[in-house]
């Protein structure tokens, strides 16, 4: 480090800060590539809404396996080489999607580009906690507000040209593109004597011991973090289909639930920063998961009954509660995030590695829930999980309080 002058360090940062913009968008841009695609590719593969969401657990299974492996490896090796691997694991894993032909193959798929994902997510974040730190400014929130960016590109050009051209070619493209972009950018990113690994951490620790005091914070986090990804991936995975299957809504703009979510989220994240440094992460955290969780599920509850009368009246109330929703949540998953990776004593991407893996078990329990009170219910009823999750992360806000207030 000290190698390194106060001006070299900060002329890196601002350097690896774009460059962390642009890959959380490309991120953003892979994850979803087949979001606008999934009532097509679910009726295709004849899934059951119970099979679809099993299908599902591929890709967080994958996840949780890259983050834990990769949270250990950052620590030892730095973020940067890392980031190279998982991009092009996860382009792999999105090229076999486009090609699944079976329930057996969809799932693979997920979990493949899963592992890429897990690990890929884990590393930018690691680096994003190491700029913050450098140029002692909130960027987190901003972050996720690019692969908000890239999420919703993925599903406004999927939407587009999903009477033009097959589910096969969109994600191969989408996959295609993403990787020539991402590739060359990792190069720039911090070098791994300021990311704060690579044996370069001073106090902190690339093991925790899964209960002990000092580490319950992390299951708090964590708990927290599912909260706002259940909704999250409600949104994507079940919003085409509560729109088409439930509301009669054409194909196409069965893909708007999602599209608004992307929108309001875009907006959430990008305002992020500015609110959580004037009226702090905590109100912030608070007030959307609250109001997010309640209005979602009282738009949904209203639209469904509505939309045998007047389809586009239900069509709008709808998707106002997705706004709502991406609203509230954008802030969120950045602000956990953040505190993650300053919890004093232990490394950065080790914690925000077995926060991680808390959370993707939202990707477990998300879609078996919803999925299973789909087929005993109905969907519109099932979505009411989701939204008393989002209310519970609210609650959960205290969590992102710095360490110091927090403990006392």
């Amino acid at each position: 480090m000290s190698a390194f002058t106060a001006e070299v360090i900060r002329a890196s940062a601002i350097r690896a800060r774009n460059v962390v913009w642009l890959s959380f968008g490309v991120l953003g841009l892979l994850s979803n590539a087949w979001v606008p695609r999934i009532p097509e590719i679910k009726q295709a593969l004849h899934l059951t809404n119970s099979q679809f969401g099993t299908a599902l657990i591929g890709g967080p299974a994958g996840a949780a396996i890259g983050a834990q492996i990769v949270g250990r490896l950052i620590h030892a090796y730095g973020s940067k080489w890392i980031s190279r691997f998982c991009g092009l694991e996860m382009a792999i894993g999105i090229a076999l999607l486009a090609s699944a032909h079976s329930f057996i193959a969809l799932m693979l798929a997920l979990f493949v580009q899963g592992i890429g994902y897990g690990g890929l997510d884990n590393a930018l974040n690691t680096q994003a906690v190491a700029i913050e730190n450098h140029l002692d400014r909130k960027y987190m929130s901003g972050f996720h507000g690019a692969w908000s960016v890239g999420a919703l590109v993925a599903v406004v050009v999927g939407g587009s040209l999903s009477r033009v051209i097959t589910p096969h070619t969109n994600i191969l493209g989408v996959a295609i593109f993403a990787f020539i972009i991402f590739i060359p950018a990792i190069q720039f990113l911090l070098p791994n004597e300021l990311d704060g690994h690579a044996g370069t951490g001073e106090n902190t620790s690339n093991k925790v011991a899964l209960f002990e005091r000092k580490t319950m914070i992390l299951w708090a986090i964590g708990l927290a973090l599912m909260g706002c990804l259940i909704p999250e991936a409600a949104a994507s995975d079940w919003g085409g289909i509560l729109l088409h299957e439930h509301m009669g809504i054409a194909t196409g703009l069965d893909s708007t639930a999602f599209g608004a979510f992307g929108i309001a989220m875009i907006i959430g994240r990008f305002s992020g920063d500015h609110l959580m440094m004037k009226y702090g992460a905590e109100r912030v955290v608070k007030i959307g998961g609250y109001v997010g969780g309640v209005v979602l599920g009282g738009a949904i509850a209203l639209a469904v009954p509505l939309s045998s009368w007047n389809s586009t009246v239900a069509l709008v109330i709808v998707d106002a509660g997705f706004v709502i929703a991406g609203l509230g949540i954008g802030p969120m998953v950045p602000a956990f995030i953040s505190a993650t990776g300053k919890i004093p004593g232990i490394a950065p991407s080790v914690a925000i590695a077995r926060v991680g893996i808390i959370g993707i078990f939202s990707y477990f329990i998300g879609p078996v829930v919803t999925g299973n009170l789909a087929d005993l219910i109905n969907l519109p009823v099932a979505m009411t999980f989701p939204c008393l999750v989002l209310i519970a992360a609210g609650f959960l806000s205290r969590t992102v309080r710095p360490s110091k207030s927090r403990a006392s």
